[in-house]
């Protein structure tokens, strides 16, 4: 048989024993074992919380119920209020004080977020970003504490420590007791579009409107739970917040012409509600689309109104982490009843008219969507609202609310409102994601101070399967595993696994890159089947609970019997990318140990050799064998490739020892391919092959990750063929996040760019000194009357 190396192969002879030496070659250096398990780095696991990644038998939070009164003054945006708070002890523990959360400090002139802000990295600045730098040191926001006391009026000793607040305690707090406290103060709401931020007010001067979308507005206490105790690290910014479940009594004092949207179902319709709004309302319980609560047109004749009343709004929530509302006298309002499995909601959305005719159509239906798609799983959305507000905060949720923020675009000469093609997909994919914190960590409750990626990450990743349920070809930012890799190879990065104020590359590294893992752990790793029903469990288990890194990482192994130590420690403890590559692919057979067998096929592959340069220009040349024939002898008829009968004879008798199944052995005519290959990232991952033969069939071949387990920097695979291999492509599929494909494929392919072509411009500056000055105003005067002629 003969074996050929036209197609780059390389022929070789070689015993089986050292078939895949590359393994077998054990080195000294340290040995980077990628497959150790995590036991040395997750928590000990104890009666709180188990090694199966499920709460423990003892498991306990804290619960904090709240009774709130507010009122937001529409001509000073001043906001003023005062609390009841009530602490429930659940924890084993005795409390001498307790910590509450100051977010709005944030804004003070001194605080540790103005002090730690830096310098733009750049120069170029955009107007937006240079108008905030130079505004935000001269706003003073933050609390006005004016009262701290006892149920029973007595003041409390109290010290704040930036954003944090520590309220000293009557007397100690004993494990299963509660304490009340009162609590009065007031702040200066802030320009949202200016000062940024996840609230804020935004303002119309057109007509002279104020929207608010207030959040992290009363003091809140503190998460005090068994893996941390308190959780009082500083608000700088990114860390959001880890808040403890309770039940909600709010009232909301707003200007009478206002429409309020909030955690939580309203207590007063008849009160704040015309009775017209009210059978809108039960109507829409029912319904099959959205139902206008308030419609555009009398959205637009609020807008006029100037009431110098006022309505308070009455909302009360049960078992919620957190509370947020919005206002204005602009809303429109639409609604739809939402019933599935457990399940009964009001899906509602709270747009001005700048938001149509995006929001009308799409608002109400992305949040719909999303509980549909995120029950799939989690579990059933549990709240009785569900709601979307489009006002200047791009995009943040709460308990049974989001504020999002794409609208479309106003031409100001023709008055046409358009939406381009990244708005419209902007608009549904914030909606799905901030709808779908709802699950992660609204009721997955986990510490967002300490770990961004247990909340972002992982609904980014829900948030991809819900856009691609959506449409297909859904152009989702996050998700598929291509799109990470270019953050993979960067250089300006630290782990997953790092505090949300250390992170650099904020997006790729909270949101992006979990949510890339975990969609590769579905689709690659572990399967959907058993990714969906473990994902599904870590939901079940930690709904209405605290978990943390580790009982999510326990229990996605628990629940799949899948071993992904490795997994977690490359992909959420280390900057590792992915760059496997192909390096050399042999063709071995058995050498059968018959000369005549072998020296033929040594001949063969000599034949295949390139001549030598010198033989080639030398053909035809005069020898002296040609009129000396007599100078030839044995040598000239046989060549070294010659089978001598001593071969043969030594052939037979070693033959003769062997057993039959070794001598089917020694004649296997399949193909022995040996591939080597490397990896350059650091990150291992399984080998995915797909393999073209001659005859045009292919085969997909999936090598566990497992197989760099003794070396994870080089191995080699040795398959079985009987048919011959013409191309290897490895991740064909982009399905890894390989960095770097140039290197995946055998034979490699050509690199495919293009060269852009440009026409040099020459500057001539007397040219464009002379040229005349455009009277901007007066160009913009005329154009205005033209159009107003024209619409006449």
């Amino acid at each position: 048989m003969k074996y050929s190396t036209s197609t780059a192969l390389i022929g070789l002879v070689l015993a089986f024993s050292g078939l895949l030496s590359v393994d077998s070659q054990a080195s000294k250096a340290a040995f980077d074992d990628k497959f150790r398990q995590l036991g040395e780095v997750l928590p000990t696991p104890n009666i709180y919380r188990t090694a199966s990644g499920t709460p423990g038998h003892k498991y306990w939070q804290q619960q904090v119920d709240y009774d709130i009164s507010i009122a937001i003054d529409d001509k000073t945006q001043r906001l003023t209020g005062e609390q009841i708070m009530d602490y429930q002890n659940n924890s084993p523990d005795t409390l001498r004080y307790l910590w509450l959360q100051l977010d709005q400090n944030r804004m003070k002139r001194d605080s540790a977020y103005k002090m730690t802000s830096r310098a733009p990295s750049e120069k170029k600045v955009t107007f937006d970003s240079f108008r905030r730098l130079v505004e935000s040191p001269i706003f003073d926001g933050g609390y006005g504490i004016t009262k701290v006391s006892a149920s029973n009026g007595k003041a409390l000793h109290y010290v704040i420590n930036g954003t944090m607040m520590r309220v000293d305690l009557p007397k100690p707090l004993k494990s299963g007791a509660s304490v009340e406290i009162n609590i009065n103060w007031h702040y200066q709401l802030h320009e949202q579009k200016v000062l940024g931020g996840r609230s804020g007010y935004e303002y119309f001067k057109e007509d002279d409107n104020y929207l608010y979308e207030v959040a992290s507005w009363f003091p809140r206490a503190a998460a005090y739970y068994d893996a941390k105790g308190w959780q009082n690290k500083q608000f700088l910014g990114n860390g959001e917040f880890t808040l403890e479940f309770g039940d909600y009594d709010v009232k909301i004092t707003v200007p009478a012409d206002h429409i309020v949207a909030a955690t939580g179902v309203l207590q007063n319709e008849s009160k704040v509600l015309t009775s017209t709004q009210r059978k809108r309302l039960k109507q829409a319980k029912k319904a099959k689309k959205p139902v206008l609560i308030i419609t555009p047109a009398e959205a637009l004749a609020n807008e006029k109104s100037r009431s110098s009343k006022t309505k308070t709004w009455h909302f009360r929530a049960k078992n919620v982490r957190d509370f947020a509302f919005a206002s204005s006298r602009k809303f429109i309002w639409d609604a739809q009843g939402y019933q599935q499995g457990n399940s009964n909601t009001m899906a509602m959305s709270f747009y001005p008219n700048e938001g149509n005719p995006l929001w009308e159509k799409y608002s109400t239906e992305a949040i719909i969507h999303t509980m549909e798609q995120y029950s799939k799983y989690t579990f059933d959305y549990p709240y009785p609202v569900s709601i979307s507000v489009n006002g200047p905060v791009g995009g943040m949720e709460y308990p049974m609310i989001t504020f999002n923020g794409p609208r479309p675009t106003l031409d100001d000469e023709t008055g046409e409102k358009t939406y381009s093609r990244r708005t419209k997909y902007g608009l549904v994919g914030v909606i799905i994601h901030e709808v779908g914190h709802n699950y992660f960590p609204m009721i997955v409750n986990s510490d967002e101070r300490q770990w961004t990626w247990m909340d972002e990450g992982l609904n980014t990743f829900l948030q991809f399967l819900a856009e691609q349920a959506w449409e297909e070809g859904y152009p989702s930012r996050r998700g598929h595993a291509t799109n990470i890799t270019s953050y993979m190879k960067s250089d300006n990065q630290v782990p997953i696994m790092t505090n949300s104020e250390s992170i650099l590359q904020f997006g790729n590294n909270a949101y992006g890159k979990p949510a890339t893992a975990l969609n590769i752990l579905r689709e690659t790793i572990m399967g959907r089947e058993l990714f969906d029903f473990a994902f599904k469990e870590y939901a079940l288990r930690w709904k209405f609970k605290r978990p943390t890194p580790a009982d999510f990482f326990r229990t996605m192994e628990d629940a799949s019997a899948v071993d992904l130590d490795w997994f977690w420690r490359g992909w959420f403890y280390t900057t590792d990318h992915v760059d496997l590559a192909i390096d050399n692919v042999y063709l071995y057979r058995p050498n059968s140990q018959n000369p005549d067998v072998e020296e033929a096929w040594e001949r063969a592959l000599d034949n295949e050799q390139p001549e030598f340069i010198s033989d080639l220009r030398n053909k035809n040349q005069w020898v002296r064998t040609q009129d000396k024939p007599e100078l030839l002898d044995f040598y000239n008829d046989h060549d070294k490739f010659t089978a001598t009968n001593a071969d043969r004879n030594k052939y037979n008798e070693e033959h003769e020892k062997l057993e039959s199944w070794q001598k089917d052995l020694l004649t296997n005519n399949s193909k022995f391919y040996v591939i080597d290959f490397s990896n350059h990232g650091g990150l291992v991952m399984p080998i995915l092959l797909d393999i073209t033969y001659a005859d045009n069939t292919t085969e997909h071949i999936y090598i566990p990750a497992e197989i760099w387990r003794k070396n994870s920097k080089k191995v080699s695979k040795l398959l079985i063929r009987d048919k011959e291999i013409t191309e290897i492509a490895l991740d064909a599929k982009w399905q890894t996040a390989d960095v770097n494909i140039n290197n995946n494929y055998w034979p490699a392919r050509p690199i495919q760019s293009r060269f852009d072509l440009y026409k040099e411009k020459k500057k001539d500056m007397m040219r464009d000194y002379n040229e005349a000055l455009k009277d901007i105003s007066a160009e913009k005067i005329n154009n205005e009357a033209e159009h107003q002629e024209e619409g006449k």
